[in-house]
């Protein structure tokens, strides 16, 4: 069946404030640089989406919006259709980001000096959250295995909770950037140790719908109650459909005397209420945007596929962990250089792409890149053919 839409589109992102493209000679030194870094995709958003903010914005006024019970209702449908996690929206708390959460809930849920847990190498903001709030970061590291797969190192994982006395765990579920999705099985053993231990777990799951065949995404708090009441799932249709800059994400909160906490520290921020064109272009997606990202997907997966067979055979010294999930590829650059320093030159000076650097993601990221391909399959093979012309002129 021929598509729906037109995901080969260039478009022209330059001079329009676009942090992805307009700010690349502050960030990398060089005008000319092409972007593939910050998880930000290069495609229209679902045009159910556009169609909804032309409307609103025809109104003419743009008051304070709340988040209605239709709003609320179109959240709830997607979670249960899509994952089959079925959940009171009495949960739901509307709030500006993820991270904005993630960084409320350290906060609430643990003192000065407490230890939080991280899997690592993994989404670099995590180390803010918990260094920026006098706690400290507890680095459970992931097993790169031989068939270049990240695995857990559950055993080792309960040693550091009980001997560290770790009191949240901050879960990257699917797994920035290594591109894993977890499994149902996998998910249970972390939840019942945590159950064990009273570790809270604080599950990011804005990747959430960005899976590929063959591996399912599995709520974490769906696992059981049990798990349920130590968990706060944070999700976003930021990354689903490419409308980040909306800055429009969701809390699930189970407990409700941790609803009411975390409700009562957005209001004493004044970040509780809703953008008048998030409200109506969050529900329109989730409730019309389910091709558009079946499409999003196939065309995803051809980037995969294309991407993994150009580094095969012209990328000498690179690896390509394929991911499950999300629409950020991990390279392998260790045969090249595990000094970041020379990736960057490599990158930035030379090629004139912008990859993400690893060790920014901890120093077990040193040596790999985190690669977008989250755009146009012509801008992914203009990137790739740089990196390949930089490495023969290495």
């Amino acid at each position: 069946m021929a598509s729906m839409y037109n995901f080969d589109k260039v478009i022209e992102r330059r001079g329009t404030a676009s942090v992805k493209w307009d700010q690349v000679e502050t960030m990398f030194g060089q005008a000319d640089i092409l972007p593939m870094w910050v998880a930000d995709m290069d495609f229209e958003a679902p045009p159910a989406a556009i169609e909804a903010m032309k409307e609103r914005a025809a109104h003419g006024i743009f008051g304070y919006t709340y988040r209605s019970p239709s709003y609320l209702e179109a959240v709830a449908s997607w979670q249960e259709r899509k994952h089959q996690w079925s959940f009171d929206q009495s949960w739901i708390v509307g709030c500006p980001g993820v991270v904005t959460a993630l960084s409320i809930l350290v906060e609430l849920l643990t003192e000065p000096g407490d230890n939080v847990m991280i899997q690592v190498p993994v989404y670099h903001p995590f180390y803010r959250i918990i260094s920026s709030h006098g706690r400290n970061i507890v680095a459970n590291q992931l097993v790169l295995t031989e068939s270049g797969r990240y695995e857990l190192d559950l055993a080792e994982m309960e040693r550091q909770i009980i001997e560290d006395k770790v009191k949240i765990l901050i879960l990257c579920h699917p797994h920035n950037p290594v591109g894993r999705v977890w499994t149902k099985e996998e998910l249970t053993e972390i939840g019942n140790l945590c159950v064990k231990h009273g570790v809270f777990v604080l599950s990011d799951e804005i990747h959430g719908d960005i899976v590929y065949k063959g591996h399912k995404h599995i709520p974490f708090a769906s696992l059981s109650d049990a798990i349920a009441k130590q968990t706060v799932a944070c999700i976003a249709p930021s990354k689903t459909f490419n409308i980040a800059g909306l800055h429009s994400s969701l809390a699930i909160i189970a407990d409700p005397e941790l609803r009411e906490r975390f409700n009562f520290r957005l209001q004493t921020f004044a970040i509780s209420m809703e953008n008048c064109f998030a409200q109506v272009a969050v529900e329109a997606c989730y409730r019309q945007g389910e091709q558009w990202l079946e499409e999003l997907l196939a065309y995803l997966q051809q980037n995969i596929d294309d991407m993994e067979q150009f580094v095969a055979n012209q990328l000498p010294g690179v690896k390509m962990y394929r991911p499950e999930g999300t629409y950020l590829a991990w390279f392998d650059c260790r045969e090249i250089s595990a000094d970041p320093e020379v990736l960057k030159d490599l990158m930035f000076n030379k090629a004139r792409v912008a990859f993400n650097e690893g060790s920014m993601f901890g120093a077990e990221g040193a040596g790999f890149l985190r690669v977008n391909f989250g755009t146009p399959r012509s801008l992914l093979l203009e990137g790739l053919e740089r990196f390949e012309k930089a490495l023969k002129q290495k």
